[in-house]
């Protein structure tokens, strides 16, 4: 792991950007907008770091590690190993973790591990507290971000609990794919955030882009059709 630390003193116009682009990741700028102050401050506080594939940035039960923002590549939310090992998500650009830990004061209930070469920004604990402490838009601002969160979380669950495998294999793909309808995940990966087998996910698969609603192919998954995904029972 590279940890390159940004300067404390007088901001440079990269760490600034880095800080609205953080901005911009925790809330939703046109409604809750922060000043030059609040981001010089956030540029301030600010740890770039560079982890390979397979590295974990937090560990499960091991106390709040910070808060990270992922400015490219993937990380993975996983508990349990082996057979037992179930993803819970898949953070890529823009998402955020380990917030919600610290200003519980609670343990993550979940690893965190790069699956390929990811960049971060990372706010330590204690930086972390005296942002949100000192700084009232930026607070507001993170308190938007984590209700909004917390939101898309219970209407995923409540999405994926009760229906049949195909249902939720729908509304994960819908979930998870970007605007052009591409999802960055494995086969294998899908199957264990929907804590299935993957022959099964497999099959599901097999029969959504037979009836033309995906299409898949190798490490590659597209929704042609949303509307229709949307309606998989």
């Amino acid at each position: 792991m590279v940890t390159q630390f940004l300067p404390r003193r007088g901001p440079d116009p990269a760490a600034v950007r880095g800080a609205a682009w953080v901005a911009r990741c925790v809330g939703r700028g046109e409604t809750v907008p922060l000043g030059p102050e609040d981001l010089a401050a956030l540029a301030g506080s600010l740890q770039a770091r560079s982890l390979q594939a397979g590295q974990v940035l937090f560990a499960a039960g091991t106390g709040p590690a910070g808060v990270w923002l992922v400015r490219s590549g993937q990380v993975e939310l996983s508990v349990g190993s082996g057979r037992r090992r179930a993803v819970l998500a898949v953070l890529g650009e823009g998402d955020v973790d380990g917030d919600i830990q610290l200003l519980l004061r609670m343990p993550p209930p979940y690893t965190a591990r790069a699956v390929d070469r990811v960049e971060c920004l990372f706010l330590s604990p204690e930086e972390f507290d005296r942002l949100i402490t000192a700084r009232g838009q930026l607070a507001r601002r993170w308190l938007t971000s984590v209700a909004a969160r917390l939101a898309s979380s219970q209407s995923r669950l409540v999405g994926l609990l009760g229906g049949t495998l195909t249902a939720q294999t729908a509304r994960l793909l819908l979930d998870e794919a970007d605007r052009d309808g591409r999802i960055a995940l494995s086969q294998a990966t899908i199957a264990a955030m929907l804590g299935a087998r993957r022959p099964s996910v497999n099959k599901v698969l097999g029969e959504l882009a037979h009836a033309g609603l995906i299409e898949v192919s190798y490490r590659s998954i597209r929704v042609v059709d949303r509307n229709r995904l949307g309606t998989v029972t």
